[in-house]
């Protein structure tokens, strides 16, 4: 008789045990209830959190982002392998963007790990965006500390392929990376704002064969550039690290983990961690506030009513979409917001 695997706890107490002991399922379970657009399900993964232990030592957040092509999920698998070797236990949170017509992702980063998806040491958990901002999925942050806390003492974070203007990974990393391939197009495009700024490294993926001297040059660049943008870091810090590496050869990736660890356990020492923590995340609550009335707003069945109608008169060419924004946006405000009869 083959036995049935144990259901995983539905309750805040249980699916807390669960994860203290390290089940892989409850795991799987606990960020799907956290990706879920139901409150009932995030606001249980929420009770799990508070109650489950905290970790002995702070596990290492780690974000990667940059623009598409640049070879994050090559890198990352690359990364969790040499984290893997070093004896430590990494789990990867994979992004995918969502279809914005039917808003469903191909979730293919498990496959492309293979080797550190196969291996039992590790979790590999691909994510939708569900359309978030910032090349992050709504549930991301708790699935951060999700994995956390069952166990996982490196989280890695990929996001989807994203501009200057995407930071939410940041504000969910202890250390942020900033993964670039040369040969991309005007490598110092928009340096003095947004993403850039916000780097702890910065990484530059595909140096090898032909394209390692023009990687070499990009680092000499960035290094430069970020040099004279060191006044406006935060803190007075130093500019980060900018370092080449191969991820498809596997050349100087265990020297950025070197990199990475060391700047950690710095933080780690002091109050540095724990200060960086909440900053971070209260720079990403106006970002996190937007979203959450987002999907409160999606769920309100009183206002899918006026919304098709209005797309009706918008497809029938009596309404333009400014106008019908407005009449939901003051609909909304007069009603009191989502949950109270938006009809």
């Amino acid at each position: 008789m083959i036995r049935r695997p144990d259901p995983v706890p539905l309750r805040p107490a249980g699916l807390a045990a669960a994860l203290a002991q390290g089940s892989r399922r409850a795991l799987a379970r606990a960020i799907t209830l956290a990706e879920s657009t139901r409150p009932e399900h995030r606001a249980l993964v929420e009770q799990a959190l508070r109650l489950a232990p905290p970790p002995a030592v702070p596990a290492v957040r780690v974000a990667v982002s940059g623009p598409p092509g640049a070879g994050k999920s090559t890198f990352i698998e690359a990364l969790g392998c040499t984290v893997r070797a070093a004896g430590r236990r990494p789990a990867v949170l994979a992004v995918d963007p969502s279809s914005p017509e039917g808003g469903g992702a191909i979730l293919g980063d498990k496959t492309r790990m293979d080797r550190l998806a196969a291996d039992p040491g590790a979790f590999v958990r691909p994510s939708p965006s569900a359309l978030a901002t910032g090349g992050m999925s709504p549930g991301t942050g708790a699935a951060v500390r999700l994995c956390e806390a069952a166990g996982f003492d490196v989280i890695l974070v990929e996001t989807v392929g994203v501009g200057q203007g995407e930071t939410a990974a940041a504000e969910l990393a202890d250390l942020f990376i900033l993964l670039l391939s040369p040969g991309a197009g005007d490598e110092l495009q928009g340096l003095k704002r947004g993403i850039v700024e916000l780097a702890d490294m910065v990484v530059i993926n595909k140096a090898d064969g032909d394209m390692a001297p023009l990687a070499r040059r990009m680092a000499a660049d960035y290094a430069g550039a970020l040099r004279l943008l060191g006044a406006t870091r935060p803190g007075g810090e130093l500019p980060p690290p900018v370092m080449t590496c191969s991820a498809w050869a596997g050349d100087g990736v265990e020297a950025v983990w070197r990199v990475l660890e060391t700047r950690h356990r710095e933080l780690a020492a002091g109050k540095g961690l724990p200060a960086r923590r909440a900053a971070r995340a209260a720079r990403g609550l106006w970002r996190e506030t937007v979203e959450e009335l987002f999907r409160g707003l999606q769920a309100d069945a009183g206002l899918r009513r006026r919304f098709r109608r209005l797309e009706k008169l918008l497809r029938a060419g009596r309404l333009d979409s400014t106008a019908a924004a407005r009449n939901l946006a003051r609909h909304i405000m007069k009603a009191g917001g989502p949950g109270r009869g938006l009809s």
